[in-house]
């Protein structure tokens, strides 16, 4: 069989989820075996999550928080183009899953700076101006999915779906086998849902 036709596939992602950067990891790892038109689109833990009276106030806090890189991916969108996204979350990733830095501005800047980006954008980590963007965008995602679920949201074609959730990011072959078996359920008309209790924390390496 013959895989020379790029599959579209969007991908929405909150940069501090870790479970979305595994996901995100494993799609690029498929990427260099098979044609993806990867397009990489925003959502929020914060929106998601927001309202939900069951929460502890420290989980209200760190959500809060959780809005700043994603405001900062939404200015630089704003600026740049969607072009610019894969890159920036590649970056800011690096530094939150990998690096254990932390969420302020200065590492912000330094992931837009290493994207090519202009650091200043950094300071929309505190301005609501881009909230309408991360909401539309989030909303997107959630409106083909439906409300119960997290991030983040994969869509092959027209066939949209939360996970696949794995750790560690399956590499070579593995990655493969994945995304073929992931293609098998998006191709299926009726399939809704396939899950499991998580017994591991996210493994990045």
């Amino acid at each position: 069989m013959r895989h020379d036709t790029p599959t579209p596939v969007d991908f929405w992602f909150d940069p501090t989820c870790p479970w979305a950067w595994l996901t995100s990891r494993w799609l690029l790892e498929v990427a260099q075996r098979r044609p993806l038109q990867l397009r990489w689109h925003l959502m929020s833990l914060t929106v998601l999550n927001e309202g939900r009276a069951d929460l502890p106030e420290r989980w209200h806090r760190d959500l809060a928080a959780r809005m700043e890189p994603v405001r900062v991916c939404a200015a630089a969108e704003q600026r740049y183009g969607a072009g610019v996204l894969g890159g920036l979350y590649t970056e800011l990733g690096t530094r939150f899953h990998l690096g254990r830095e932390p969420k302020e501005r200065a590492t912000y800047a330094a992931a837009l700076a290493a994207a090519g980006c202009d650091p200043a954008l950094a300071g929309a980590a505190g301005s609501e101006a881009y909230d309408g963007v991360v909401r539309a965008s989030h909303h997107d995602a959630i409106g083909r999915v439906g409300a119960d679920v997290g991030t983040p949201v994969v869509a092959v074609g027209d066939v949209a779906f939360f996970g696949p959730v794995v750790t560690p990011a399956p590499r070579g072959e593995a990655a493969v086998r994945l995304w073929d078996g992931v293609l098998a359920v998006a191709a299926t008309d009726g399939f809704f849902e396939l899950k499991r209790t998580r017994t591991r924390r996210p493994v990045f390496t």
